[in-house]
């Protein structure tokens, strides 16, 4: 088994580990929290192992298309997963972890604080309602799953597979001599700043569908709330 299956096997393992989390959700309770439309039946579900087993299937193969991107796509333009390609090539852990930790514990502190400011500054102009549901709705989510799949999974999902790929698809279609031909020099440091933007943005934006429908309906002071609030540790995330 080579170093590049190895560390696939490795950021699998961790994806996954995220994605199995989800079955300590409690879906019956939470889907019986959701608002439902005035005058509306109840509506027929299939049994919960069937839509706890639905609700697997999108995120493993996300997971797995996201770890092959990365695998395949950042060494190409200066990335890497440095604690696990030591693992992965068998080397030593401590100089690959060592260097991350004091900009990962520093980084991590001040996005939750800057969430924080974020909720406070926008909660006098959010709908009493939506501020109910959020927060009931956030007793739903076990504590393993915001570590495991808010801290491992998502981050091999943006910045391992989306953040690499549109870096990798940047420097191919702005910086290539000839169609087809491969850039003669690294991504500059724009390219990387775009691609920490938009993926970013875009993990916010996925959060609008759930904000819909706790709030029924979006306003745009929950739009820019919830794009903001899920946006900004993506941005430091992918900045370290």
């Amino acid at each position: 088994m080579g170093p590049k299956v190895r560390l696939f096997l490795i950021l699998f393992v961790a994806g996954m580990a995220g994605v199995l989390s989800f079955l300590l959700v409690d879906l019956e309770a939470l889907i019986a929290a959701l608002p439902q439309p005035a005058g509306s039946p109840t509506p027929e579900l299939p049994p919960i192992a069937i839509l706890k087993l639905i609700a697997l299937i999108q995120p493993s193969v996300l997971t797995s298309l996201a770890v092959l991107v990365g695998i395949w796509l950042a060494p190409q333009v200066g990335l890497h997963a440095p604690l696990a390609e030591a693992i992965a090539e068998r080397k030593p852990i401590w100089p690959s972890l060592g260097p991350q930790i004091a900009p990962g514990v520093i980084a991590g502190l001040a996005s939750g604080v800057a969430i924080v400011l974020i909720w406070l500054i926008a909660k006098p102009n959010l709908p009493g309602e939506f501020i109910t549901r959020a927060v009931e709705f956030n007793k739903f989510i076990p504590h393993a799953v915001r570590m495991l799949y808010g801290g491992i999974t998502e981050e091999l999902l943006l910045r391992w597979g989306v953040m690499t790929f549109l870096v990798w698809l940047q420097w191919r279609i702005l910086l290539r001599k000839d169609i087809g031909g491969i850039p003669d020099q690294p991504p500059p440091t724009i390219i990387f700043i775009v691609a920490i933007l938009v993926s970013a943005i875009l993990f916010g934006v996925g959060h609008l569908p759930a904000a819909s429908l706790l709030a029924g309906g979006l306003t745009l002071p929950i739009a820019i709330y919830v794009v903001a609030a899920n946006s900004i540790f993506g941005i430091v995330a992918g900045l370290l």
